[in-house]
């Protein structure tokens, strides 16, 4: 039976006016920057009444709350900021990096279960065909600058294409094109080595738009057989199985910030 979906319920307190001394953050966004639960989530918690703050039940998702100076509970347990997850996946083909999909196929959590880890999300995406290094975490902020293009650190893949490019090709990748209204380009792009019919590239991005690296190549002519992310800045995928991960240890989460 397919689940009965009601309409959020809006509260109906008048919000209070922000005091010079502190700052007000939306609930659900407070929710998520504890790490408990992604944004979503938490408005879906708080319309179902189970978030409570200084002993009342708000069902406003935006209900602006000051985290220092007022007491946020979660099915009558207050909140706390749990511990700060940061991890390395080398995801495989054929999984989608979501959550839950709405037509049912595998996604990056089959290579989580029963790890009896806490709520994580991925930090940026990997699509369905594409393999390598993705990140997890519950930390929104730290998830938030590693994606900004401002100020998120260059990646690095390795792609194997059907034929074996010219020079003028791979000057072409670096100078850019534009697709569907988008300049797309790579910040650096290495012939790793060839055959008669294909070749490996190592392309590296300063910012990753959809299907990036496969529009780039498929408006010069080259067409994607496989394509593997090897690093995220200074973090190497290394030799982490497929499927397998693993903590960032301190030293990798040094260099990325």
């Amino acid at each position: 039976m397919a689940e009965r979906r009601h309409p959020p319920v809006r509260s109906t307190t008048r919000r209070p006016a922000a005091p010079a001394d502190g700052v007000r953050h939306g609930l659900a966004r407070v929710l998520s920057k504890a790490g408990l639960c992604s944004r979503s989530e938490a408005a879906r918690w708080i319309e179902a009444g189970r978030v409570s703050v200084d002993g009342r039940v708000i069902r406003d998702p935006e209900f602006p709350v000051i985290r220092e100076r007022q007491r946020v509970s979660v099915d009558g347990a207050p909140l706390h900021e749990g511990r700060r997850w940061y991890l390395m996946l080398n995801k495989p083909r054929g999984l989608v990096t979501t959550v839950q999909d709405e037509r049912g196929r595998d996604t990056v959590y089959r290579c989580l279960d029963g790890a009896g880890l806490p709520w994580l999300a991925p930090v940026g995406r990997l699509d369905k065909a594409s393999e390598g290094l993705l990140f997890f975490s519950n930390d929104p902020e730290w998830a938030a600058r590693l994606t900004d293009p401002r100020t998120g650190p260059e990646k690095t893949y390795h792609v194997q294409v059907d034929a074996v490019p010219t020079a003028e090709q791979l000057q072409a990748m670096c100078a850019g094109v534009v697709d569907a209204g988008e300049h797309l380009a790579a910040s650096r792009v290495t012939l790793l080595r060839s055959g008669t019919r294909n070749a490996w590239l190592e392309v590296a991005l300063d910012e990753g738009r959809n299907r990036h690296i496969r529009r780039l190549l498929a408006t010069l002519g080259l067409d994607v057989l496989r394509l593997v992310r090897v690093a995220i800045g200074p973090v190497q995928l290394g030799e982490l199985g497929k499927g397998q991960w693993r903590e960032l240890d301190p030293a990798e989460l040094a260099a990325l910030r």
